[in-house]
């Protein structure tokens, strides 16, 4: 009936003969593809594979079936490692489906933020056996992780950095240089640990976080004043310790942001030719890693960090420099502050940092950096009785978000009848509010005592 209706008469429809089941033929794949039956030089070469990727979801339906098709016509496995990967899903955790939509379009994505950026998102998101919770939010985040990268080599490249080939980086004399080469010697390592054990997220955030963090938000802040300084020995040596970081970065990320990082390349080639997809992967040797000269600046990076935490949350004014006392500092902690002076009251905006003799001065801060204890007298350039004020609100409006929250997190009607994303989504609000009102809490307690005039 279906087939007069469609051609106006009778029709006889007969089934295609040569059509095999789809999992049947997809088990097949491994070999049949290289022109099995036929014993093809692409046979011989590619047969048996090394790694198979797949869903968790047709372990059954597809590597099974390959295994034994493998074992029954070739008299081998066709692969020794099954990856197996989550399955993508929207923000919530929900399936993606048109009838739902809330399907996203890997080609729009890409037109908005860049290949790369979706890229990255993927091997971020990538826990093995894990659902993968795609938003547009994190892919967008990694679009400014790539904009960050961007701006960094633009920097370099504007300070006139450049390859230097007679540059030895286990020769180094600038503490900061050591720092950066012996951080990225690090994060390369554990790159490559996490590659070999197919650990893509894992790979996917040493990255970041070497990118981002120490060498973006700390080694190119620890640079500055280098490179704009008049000791020319000390610039040309960070010119080159920061190409010779900065290209191997590169090659490292190539495998999870091609096209960035190849424009990059082509703007700050290492004395290669070649193509950063033809480059060889960097191996790091251990002379490259100075733990002494590393927990030096990481003490110096660690004590900015909290300064300008400390003068965030007590509305200390940006262009306001403060004094910083050093307490029960040992020999080791004053030769640092001796010798990173500079760039502590440059990045911390400070003006005196001297050892502290006597007692703690009223309304100060205090930061313990393990040994020693970092004081802040902020009792001149702060209203204490208002900023105690001002965060005693602050940690009761806290306070009442999380009764409010715990109530509903209490209620048994509400947990079995709410949807699970927005029962987890209250149970993430309320862990914020709670870590909020914590660091207020600290805050206070970090004012001891005394008020002072109000800054000018």
């Amino acid at each position: 009936a279906a087939a007069k209706a469609h051609y106006g008469e009778a029709v006889a429809l007969e089934r295609d003969p040569d059509v095999l089941d789809t999992w049947f033929s997809s088990a097949l794949w491994p070999f049949s593809t290289l022109g099995w039956p036929e014993k093809t030089p692409e046979l011989e070469r590619y047969y048996p594979g090394d790694v198979l990727v797949t869903g968790f979801d047709i372990i059954f339906f597809w590597v099974a079936r390959m295994m034994m098709m493998g074992l029954h016509f070739m008299g081998e496995v066709p692969f020794r490692t099954v990856y197996i990967h989550g399955l993508v899903r929207d923000e919530r955790g929900q399936k993606m489906s048109k009838s739902l939509g809330n399907s996203i379009d890997p080609l729009e994505i890409m037109d908005r933020f860049g290949c790369d950026a979706l890229r990255f998102t993927w091997a971020a998101l990538a826990a093995p056996g894990q659902n993968v919770k795609i938003s547009e939010n994190r892919v967008e985040g990694y679009r400014n992780f790539a904009t960050k990268l961007w701006n960094a080599a633009r920097f370099g490249l504007m300070n006139g950095v450049a390859p230097d080939p007679d540059f030895d980086p286990a020769k180094a004399e600038q503490a900061i240089n050591r720092w950066i080469i012996g951080k990225l010697a690090g994060a390369g390592r554990a790159l490559d640990q996490a590659l070999a054990a197919y650990r893509f997220n894992d790979a996917a955030t040493l990255l970041y976080q070497f990118t981002w963090h120490e060498f973006c938000d700390w080694y190119l802040e620890f640079a500055k004043p280098v490179l704009q300084g008049d000791d020319a020995a000390a610039a040309k040596e960070t010119r080159a310790a920061m190409a010779w970081v900065l290209g191997r970065l590169l090659r490292l990320l190539h495998p999870f942001m091609p096209f960035i990082t190849e424009e990059l390349w082509e703007h700050l080639r290492d004395g290669a030719d070649e193509l950063l997809i033809t480059a060889s992967w960097p191996v790091f040797d251990d002379a490259l890693i100075d733990p002494e000269g590393a927990a030096e600046i990481d003490w110096v990076a660690r004590l900015i960090g909290e300064v300008r935490a400390v003068r965030a949350e007590m509305n200390v004014p940006p262009k306001t420099r403060i004094d910083l006392l050093l307490k029960d500092a040992g020999e080791e902690v004053l030769a640092r502050a001796a010798a990173h002076g500079e760039l502590l009251r440059s990045l911390a905006r400070l003006d005196k940092i001297d050892a502290l003799d006597g007692e703690v001065p009223e309304g100060s801060a205090q930061i313990v950096l393990d040994d020693a204890t970092a004081v802040l007298p902020l009792g001149a350039v702060i209203d204490l009785d208002q900023e105690r004020a001002r965060l005693s609100r602050e940690k009761q409006k806290q306070e009442s978000e999380i009764a409010k929250l715990d109530k509903k997190l209490a209620n048994e009607q509400f947990l079995a009848k709410a949807p699970p994303e927005v029962v987890s989504e209250q149970r993430e609000r309320r862990e914020e509010a709670a870590a909020a009102c914590d660091k207020i809490a600290a805050a206070l307690a970090q004012i001891s005592g005394g008020a002072g005039p109000a800054a000018e």
